[in-house]
């Protein structure tokens, strides 16, 4: 089993509230959820307006599956015009890991 996880670094746009924040950051989450079947979720910044943190993960018997789903998603957040990806960190782990 492999299993890879992805976490973003996001600059917003004009964002004056926590409310608003949350329009932009719901429907990401949602899209990467519905397109590519991961696990994601706004994971830090919560309390920030400007600033927004998403981490996914997937898993898979194939390692290489993994790579291209984490792949897809990067694209699809960088190519979102309502933020700015300021980081994307990626994490693999196999079964054989300790």
């Amino acid at each position: 089993m492999f299993v890879g996880t992805l976490t973003f670094d996001l600059l917003l746009g004009d964002v004056r509230s926590l409310k608003e924040k949350r329009s932009i950051v719901r429907p990401i989450v949602a899209e990467l959820q519905r397109k590519y079947s991961v696990c994601a979720a706004e994971t830090g910044n919560q309390d920030l307006h400007r600033r927004a943190e998403i981490g996914l993960a997937v898993v898979s018997g194939e390692a290489g599956y993994v790579t291209e789903v984490l792949d897809s998603c990067e694209r699809l957040v960088a190519g979102r015009p309502e933020v700015q990806l300021l980081s994307a960190r990626r994490r693999y782990h196999h079964d054989d890991d300790e």
